[in-house]
């Protein structure tokens, strides 16, 4: 039935948070920038996307992911296969690297949107969106193509 109707359980997905766009379809404008603003240019779609009219389904689901494991698996499995594996997938590094990166770059975008979306955290609650990429956008590259100390398992 989802195959019929959606396509596929990324579709399913997109569907039921009333997504206003498929991620497959926003990742050029980050990837267009080069390999040396994809920090800025995550930071600046994240707030675009999460300042626009996905904001209450969004804080609907993270809240729920929250309390929910299975909440929680379906975000964290669209994450890592529609957003981060695409833009880590640019990036010359070996599997194992890639995903440990994705995972740092996770941490600080989930961080992000928990701090001004859901605690509302200030100044990050009301900050411009050029001042949060600024202070992001730099942590966010080092987390992709900068010297980490990558978390092992």
């Amino acid at each position: 039935m989802v195959h019929h109707y959606f396509g596929n359980k990324d579709q399913l997905f997109l569907a039921s948070i009333e997504a206003p766009a498929d991620p497959a379809e926003l990742l050029p404008e980050v990837l267009d920038g080069g390999r040396e603003n994809l920090g800025e240019n995550i930071v600046r779609l994240l707030l675009r996307v999460w300042d626009g009219p996905m904001q209450p389904a969004g804080l609907a689901l993270v809240r729920s992911a929250v309390g929910n494991e299975w909440t929680a698996k379906l975000l964290r499995e669209f994450l890592v296969s529609q957003v981060l594996r695409r833009v880590m997938g640019t990036l010359d590094f070996s599997p194992v690297e890639r995903e440990a990166r994705g995972g740092l770059v996770a941490s600080q975008l989930i961080g992000l949107v928990m701090a001004r979306y859901i605690l509302q955290v200030e100044p990050l609650a009301s900050a411009s969106h050029a001042s949060l990429i600024a202070a992001i956008g730099p942590n966010v590259q080092r987390y992709l193509t900068g010297e980490v100390e990558l978390p092992t398992r």
